[in-house]
């Protein structure tokens, strides 16, 4: 069976990278690439008490995922869901590690609730309202590849429509020495079934054993290889271009994930 698959909308925020709309230039090489820190709103979607329980992972998470939903002009509770991180909330785990390791060993709820892998799909389907399917994932450096083929397999095999959303965020110290991500970093990508007028290209994805593609602007690698998520940035760049062709991207080793574009626009 082919996977394959139209997207409808894609979301984006880095350092340095706002949003898609902004990132597109840059990624096209247009404009030059300036690293800049990374800030995310709490999204107003979410009830105030929700909205003061988000750490930096949910932010970033249900800020892709919204951007992509209206870009594609997309119902949300319409779409299954693909959640796939190397860490997940990297600044709550750290304070539950601190807290086991004091005098006083009791773990808020709030820290509990939030310290499991699916808690930005849970969020999600508060900001959005969607009942749909959701699927929560992590293959360490392998993630967004590893996400990218279980959407893609939802839409091929179930004929959903699929909203895949991949973020990570940087430890603090002392887990940082050992786990370095250097910035936050989060990409979305809306996934359907069938053509449509807001669709930007057709994409296929199969296993290969090809190398990685690399992507030549220095900054933007450093991101692709520190970050797990951020190993889509050459599919998005070719995107940015308006380009179709074959994009190699990372997978879990030796394996790549080859993906065929064809533009839509």
């Amino acid at each position: 069976m082919k996977l394959i698959a139209y997207l409808d909308g894609i979301g984006l925020v880095g350092p340095g990278l706002d949003n898609w709309l902004a990132a597109r230039p840059i990624l096209a090489g247009t404009i030059p690439y300036e690293s800049r820190p990374l800030t995310v709103a709490a999204p107003p979607s979410l009830p105030p008490a929700e909205r003061r329980r988000t750490g930096l992972a949910i932010k970033v998470a249900l800020a892709v995922a919204q951007e992509a939903c209206a870009a594609g002009q997309l119902d949300a509770r319409q779409l299954a869901t693909v959640f796939s991180s190397s860490g997940a909330d990297n600044d709550n785990c750290d304070a539950i590690c601190k807290t086991l390791a004091s005098d006083d060993r009791s773990i808020s709820p709030t820290r509990f609730h939030n310290s499991v892998h699916n808690a930005p799909a849970g969020y999600w389907g508060i900001a959005s309202g969607a009942m749909t399917p959701a699927t929560v994932l992590c293959a360490h450096d392998g993630s967004f590849g590893a996400g990218l083929l279980e959407a893609l397999t939802q839409v091929a095999v179930e004929g959903w429509g699929t909203l895949l959303v991949t973020y990570d965020m940087p430890y603090p110290e002392p887990l940082h020495a050992k786990r370095p991500l250097p910035a936050a970093f989060g990409i979305a990508l809306a996934l359907m079934p069938e053509r449509s007028a807001q669709s930007l290209a057709r994409i296929e994805l199969s296993l290969d054993d090809a190398a990685p593609d690399a992507l030549a602007e220095p900054g933007l690698e450093a991101l692709r290889r520190a970050i797990p998520c951020a190993r889509g940035l050459p599919l998005l760049q070719t995107l940015a271009r308006g380009e179709g062709g074959k994009v190699v991207l990372d997978y879990l080793a030796p394996l790549s994930l080859a993906v065929e574009i064809e533009a839509c626009r």
